[in-house]
């Protein structure tokens, strides 16, 4: 008997035809783990090949882990669509409480296909799937009001999350965003403009069901032994207190950080925008994840004077992180503290994916001062790096889509390049605008090869700081490392924990937590399934048209200039990293 039923039942909605069904696919959970081991096979099943990305047939999907709800830090959600930023696989995950939402709602996964006649919200509970007219809620200034709105009009029972998109979705920017609840993100990829092409302002789902396990008394010594490690770990310290900008001072002083769309190694008063700042001069509070006691959620405050009153201010509550902070603070040259969090704040209100609009606002300031633009061609803006009061009306501006240039660079950098210049510093990688890391060779061989072109794939830049006697000898045993850190993670993204807690969930401590969820699996089968989901990933990638062909592979020319944490990086030991990576995938594939 399946410890938990519930988990084995996939929820199918169509749009088109305002239905939806349920199936029994106990296949995806208790073979694959559920996550992103269930959400690819249902993408392969339910994506037509060459499926148009903002077409009514490209599925939406929503997967959790047979570890949700019930294992600290099992606390996240995969998304998988095919991409409109990338052509191919687009994968996404998000913490909050929707993962824990979904399980207690009844389900293991949700596919969502088809698109409606006018704006639609969905409101899923374990009883099934009510559509809500939404045609008052699209146009609507933040992405917040929505859910304020919807939270209003639906009380439902139990754990419950509202995930929705702002302007950019419903205006198809290729790298828009969904929110989930109010401070995590489906980030990458354009989730925000699949939901955008569905007539899909915002999905509520809530649940009150109860998780079983076979063994109460085994959970129960299990959990409080992973409880007692994560909240006694250095690593989940370090979170708590400072969050993820803990990493900006080491990271800005190594010459690591991208600055000014990597003209240069460091930004002039960076020690404004180190973690221990923020959380000094604006941390208000700290927020977790549902079954999560790190809290590595920090919220800063903003105080905006209202006009003719010295006394009285409009406060503001913006989560800010590492990944923010780069895009929106050193990759644009600002480095005042409340710039960068008004920034943050206006691309939560516009539901944009921050770190793809910042590279994009980078290579627009980068090619307005190599003349290839003009105040016309951005509706009167001048783009100064530095100048956050432009950047401000600049990202209105591209979640507006008001205007042909703003619609080509809504298409991702890479393409606005591709029509303007400057493709040698436009930074993207698979289409992908470059994360928040020029730590040396290995950073980028992660993302041009690993499966969402993110530096979360496989961690090229944990292996770019390693010390000299650690570091990999050749470029070919960097992407061993990394083809076998990648094929890791894929388990961690089945089951669906986050990766702050890989090194305490090791293959041994994944196996006791399989064998209280009624799952058995040896080392070598958990190795073997990690390689298949990403041999299975990137079977997906090849059919809609991704190659790692040397031909194939613009590399911007740009990240070969600038020294690097490690030091100036060669082309030569990029493509040869490249080469084997495509060697031991093809393997698998």
């Amino acid at each position: 008997m399946s410890p938990d039923v519930r988990l084995s039942r996939v929820l199918f909605i169509d749009l088109s035809t305002w239905s939806f069904h349920t199936e029994e696919r106990p296949d995806l959970f208790q073979e694959r783990l559920g996550g992103a081991g269930a959400a690819i096979r249902l993408l392969e099943e339910f994506c037509p090949q060459g499926a148009d990305p903002l077409g009514p047939e490209n599925p939406i999907i929503f997967s959790v882990g047979v570890a949700t709800a019930l294992f600290p830090l099992a606390s996240k959600c995969v998304a998988m669509f095919k991409s409109p930023l990338t052509g191919n696989l687009g994968e996404s995950h998000a913490g909050g409480r929707t993962a824990v939402a979904i399980r207690s709602a009844g389900y293991g996964a949700i596919v969502i296909t088809g698109k409606a006649s006018h704006p639609v919200y969905l409101s899923i509970t374990k009883d099934g799937v009510a559509f809500r007219d939404a045609r008052a809620l699209w146009g609507t200034g933040r992405s917040d009001t929505a859910a304020r709105i919807i939270r209003s009009k639906d009380g439902t029972p139990g754990t419950r999350t509202i995930l929705r998109i702002g302007r950019a979705g419903e205006n198809l920017v290729r790298y828009a965003s969904v929110t989930s609840e109010t401070y995590r993100h489906f980030g990458r990829m354009g989730l925000g403009a699949v939901f955008g092409s569905k007539k899909l302002k915002a999905v509520l789902i809530s649940g009150d069901n109860l998780i079983e396990v076979l063994d109460r008394k085994k959970y129960r010594e299990l959990y409080d032994r992973l409880y007692d490690q994560v909240t006694r770990s250095p690593l989940m310290q370090k979170y708590h207190e400072i969050g993820t900008p803990v990493n900006v001072k080491s990271l800005s002083a190594m010459g690591s950080l991208p600055v000014k769309n990597l003209t240069e190694q460091r930004l002039t008063g960076s020690d404004n925008l180190s973690g221990e700042e923020f959380a000094r001069l604006f941390l208000s509070r700290r927020v977790a994840c549902s079954h999560c006691p790190v809290s590595c959620i920090h919220i800063g405050q903003i105080r905006i004077p209202y006009p003719n009153d010295p006394y009285f201010y409009k406060t503001i509550p913006v989560s800010y992180d590492y990944e923010l902070i780069y895009a929106l603070g050193f990759m644009l040259g600002v480095s005042d503290p409340p710039d960068v969090l008004n920034l943050i704040d206006i691309i939560e209100q516009t539901g944009l994916d921050a770190m793809s609009a910042g590279v994009c606002a980078a290579w627009a300031t980068e090619a307005m001062n190599q003349g290839l633009l003009d105040e016309q061609m951005t509706g009167g803006i001048r783009l100064s790096f530095g100048d956050a009061k432009q950047y401000l009306a600049f990202f209105k501006a591209l979640a507006g889509q008001k205007s042909d240039f703003y619609q080509n660079l809504g298409k991702g950098v890479s393409f606005a390049a591709s029509v303007y210049g400057g493709e040698e510093y436009a930074l993207a990688f698979g289409k992908n605008e470059m994360p928040g890391y020029h730590t040396g060779p290995s950073a980028y061989i992660g993302y041009i090869c690993g499966a969402r072109h993110s530096h979360l794939d496989s961690a090229g830049y944990s292996v770019d700081q390693k010390p000299a006697e650690k570091f990999p000898e050749t470029p070919e045993k960097i992407a061993d490392e990394l083809y076998e850190e990648e094929a890791y993670r894929q388990i961690l993204s089945s089951l669906v924990v986050c990766f702050f807690a890989r090194g305490l969930y090791t293959r041994e401590i994944i196996q006791e937590v399989l064998s209280v969820c009624g799952i058995s699996m040896t080392i070598e089968e958990l190795d073997a399934l990690g390689r298949s989901i990403l041999a299975e990933k990137y079977r997906f990638k090849i059919r809609e048209g991704f190659s790692l062909e040397p031909d194939s592979i613009p590399l911007p020319q740009r990240v070969l200039e600038l020294p690097s944490g490690r030091g100036i990086i060669t082309e030569e030991v990029i493509r040869r990293g490249v080469a084997r990576y495509k060697e031991l995938l093809e393997k698998n594939v």
